[in-house]
């Protein structure tokens, strides 16, 4: 990789550092889109901040494995301790202002919030006194699972819910996953409509106009692969989002709080596999019966001395040996299940163990 010199020593007085939220649902590929992002950052000296839902550190610890000169571990933090829009002053303000604060500053700030946040509470904290002046929103980056919407799963049949409305005056049919889709699409900048190898053209154009009647005026889609996408292009869009965010409406802006009563997660841990195709076989049932809607993690495989790194989003399950096990690591299988909320934890565990 061809880089430029890395900048040195404490911004000029008056320079922002510019900061740009990467949001998405659920396996939208934002991890795989960052990781791309620090391999092409062209010298650029990259901080991140990324939140997971769960308990497993499965997305910093990707970040962490890509051993960029432009990005090291000590530029990535990691906040495990609840949804980032729900704990903007706890946890979100203190960890920026520490990044503002170091001798040598970061020249961008990359901030991957979990595929359950609101980004619209995170973008205010920036109009926050001792942040406003330092930093600013370049922009939001809304990275959509393009088979995902193509299948319906994030838009609502209009015409079959006025049927059932007709057939049942008492239902309330207003849908979690719906709004939060909505709401981080009505947030961006800029919306990558990623997994476009498994779509042909006529799917992303329906894809691609679902998702326009979401956003605002003048904002674009674009379709990537693998998350694949120049770092000129997602960073330097200088679109000081906090300054307009009037324009950025929500489901929720009415509300005091917002939480995931509607999602329930866990973690498990199981023994080193003998065989990856039998523990993917294993998946994918349990993933069907208990409608899973992301499964993510590091599997050990006997004989293997590399690290299983697993993704799955709904029924799509894909796999790849990332790095090396380290010397004192526990080889064992690690994985985050995230689903509804009454998820029957004890019947996957089981199921998962067997």
């Amino acid at each position: 990789m061809t880089t430029v010199p890395r900048s040195a020593g404490p911004k000029p007085a008056g320079t922002k550092i510019p900061a740009t939220v990467v949001t998405g649902f659920l396996g939208a590929g934002k991890t795989t889109l960052i990781r791309h992002l620090i391999g092409t950052a062209q010298g650029r000296r990259l901080a991140l901040i990324v939140n997971e839902f769960g308990e497993v550190g499965v997305d910093g610890d990707l970040l962490k494995a890509c051993g960029s000169p432009d990005c090291t571990e000590d530029d990535i933090v990691e906040l495990a301790n609840g949804c980032l829009c729900c704990t903007v002053a706890d946890d979100f303000l203190p960890t920026l202002q520490k990044l503002l604060d170091r001798p040598e500053p970061p020249d961008h700030i990359v901030i991957e919030t979990s595929g359950l946040a609101l980004p619209k509470p995170l973008v205010q904290a920036f109009a926050w006194p001792g942040i406003k002046s330092r930093t600013t929103v370049d922009g939001v980056i809304t990275v959509v699972d393009g088979a995902a919407v193509a299948d319906g799963r994030f838009a609502d049949d209009e015409a079959a819910l006025a049927a059932q409305r007709a057939a049942d005056p008492t239902l309330d049919h207003d849908n979690p996953l719906e709004e939060l889709f909505e709401d981080q699409l009505a947030c961006a900048d800029l919306v990558l409509v990623n997994k476009t190898d498994l779509l042909d053209a006529a799917a992303l154009g329906r894809v691609e106009a679902e998702l326009a009647r979401h956003l605002r005026p003048g904002v674009k889609t674009m379709p990537v692969r693998h998350g694949e996408i120049a770092a000129g292009i997602l960073l330097g869009l200088q679109a000081a989002a906090e300054d307009d965010i009037a324009a950025r409406k929500s489901h929720h802006d009415h509300e005091d709080d917002h939480d995931h009563e509607d999602f329930a997660s866990f973690s498990l841990s199981l023994p080193e596999q003998a065989d990856p195709d039998a523990l993917l076989a294993r998946l994918a049932p349990v993933i069907a019966e208990h409608d899973i809607l992301r499964v993510k993690g590091f599997a050990a495989i006997a004989g293997k001395a590399m690290r299983l790194v697993l993704q799955g989003v709904g029924s799509r399950i894909s796999h790849y040996y990332d790095r090396d096990w380290q010397s004192g690591e526990d080889r064992r299988t690690r994985l985050v299940v995230i689903g509804r909320a009454g998820l029957d934890e004890a019947a996957i565990r089981a199921a998962l163990a067997a």
